[in-house]
């Protein structure tokens, strides 16, 4: 199968998004950025977005606060449900993607590598966590309460997932060496028809949005783990179905419609970069206008959720009554919030 890209439509609009997130990244490489602390609290505010996001989209009911205590005891093997199993393998993914995207190169290998590390935690996936699948598989939706309320569409047979995984992977390395086509572009197919193949028994949709993840950062899209793209497809989770579907059963016809799904890929990235964008200039205001002892206690709320007074003297080692100033001013600023009363009180984020 060749992918049959000349019915793709590169719209004034589709140019205007590729325009608007390409000089994003340009200004992100040029910006030298935040200092590696403050990027390091964004990144795990998005990477606990990511996680909780994409596991619920496939029916998990871990919130993001939920995910956050989970990753603070990582260091726990056993998970005792299959929330918190999915969990703790997207966690670990994720990150090695993170960590080395340099060096994972999209190989047929590499990708069941990360579906073994995905399903790493999940027993009743132990038998096929690493191969491709054995049995036909179907795309489900789900509602909030994680019941099945459908087949979305049908999947690639077994027999023939090899072949047409083979063949993807040819196709996206090969479009992206020749710069045939715009790599957010081949980020968009590439995700499209790997769920349409659905080549693992389980897991793909978390993986196709690992798998994203890697392509758009070995593209040269760094900024991408400090936004999550899987919150932004959580929030519109109805389109995404919806464009992949209707995406999805012609792709393997004469005239392939990839517009639906082109539209809310670049639309999801368009926000995804909107988000980061708007939490940078707060940074910045907020590095421009706060003392750092103050900026070091925004930092702790991000990072544990909510904190007392006991605990702030305790991670910054600062006077008891030199914390309590600044936590007085960052209320009085609309920056944290004040909960409770006497010595339950708790400050959490606005």
């Amino acid at each position: 199968m060749t992918l049959n890209i000349e019915t793709i439509n590169i719209t004034p609009e589709i140019l205007a998004i590729i325009a608007e997130i390409d000089e994003f990244k340009g200004a992100w490489k040029a910006l030298g950025t935040l200092a590696p602390e403050r990027l390091s609290a964004l990144r795990r505010v998005a990477t606990i977005e990511s996680i909780g996001s994409s596991t619920r989209i496939e029916g998990s009911k871990l919130s993001d606060s939920d995910v956050d205590k989970l990753l603070s005891n990582i260091e726990i093997e056993k998970f005792d449900t299959r929330d918190e199993q999915e969990v703790a393998g997207y966690a670990e993914a994720i990150e090695t993607v993170f960590a080395s995207a340099s060096v994972i190169t999209l190989t047929e290998n590499h990708i069941k590598q990360l579906h073994r590390d995905l399903l790493r935690h999940s027993s009743k996936d132990e038998r096929h966590r690493g191969e491709y699948k054995t049995q036909i598989n179907h795309v489900s939706a789900f509602d909030a309460d994680g019941n099945e309320i459908g087949v979305v569409f049908q999947t690639a047979s077994p027999f023939d997932t090899p072949n047409l995984m083979a063949e993807l992977v040819k196709w996206t390395n090969t479009t992206l060496e020749q710069k045939a086509l715009h790599p957010l572009l081949v980020a968009a197919i590439f995700t499209v028809v790997f769920l349409e193949i659905h080549p693992f028994q389980d897991g793909n949709g978390r993986l196709s949005r690992i798998l994203t993840t890697l392509i758009l950062i070995r593209s040269g899209y760094e900024y991408v783990p400090y936004s999550s793209l899987e919150s932004v497809i959580e929030q519109s989770k109805e389109g995404y179905y919806l464009a992949l579907r209707r995406t999805q059963g012609t792709i393997r016809t004469d005239s392939p419609d990839w517009q639906p799904w082109l539209m809310f890929f670049l639309r999801a990235l368009q926000q995804q970069k909107a988000r980061l964008e708007i939490k940078m200039n707060r940074e910045k205001l907020l590095m421009q206008q706060l003392p750092p002892l103050s900026v070091e206690i925004v930092d702790l709320v991000k990072k544990h959720g909510q904190l007392k007074l006991a605990q702030f003297v305790e991670l910054t080692g600062a006077n008891r009554n030199t914390v309590k100033k600044h936590l007085g001013v960052l209320v009085a600023n609309n920056q944290l919030s004040k909960q409770g009363v006497g010595k339950g009180t708790i400050y959490v984020l606005v």
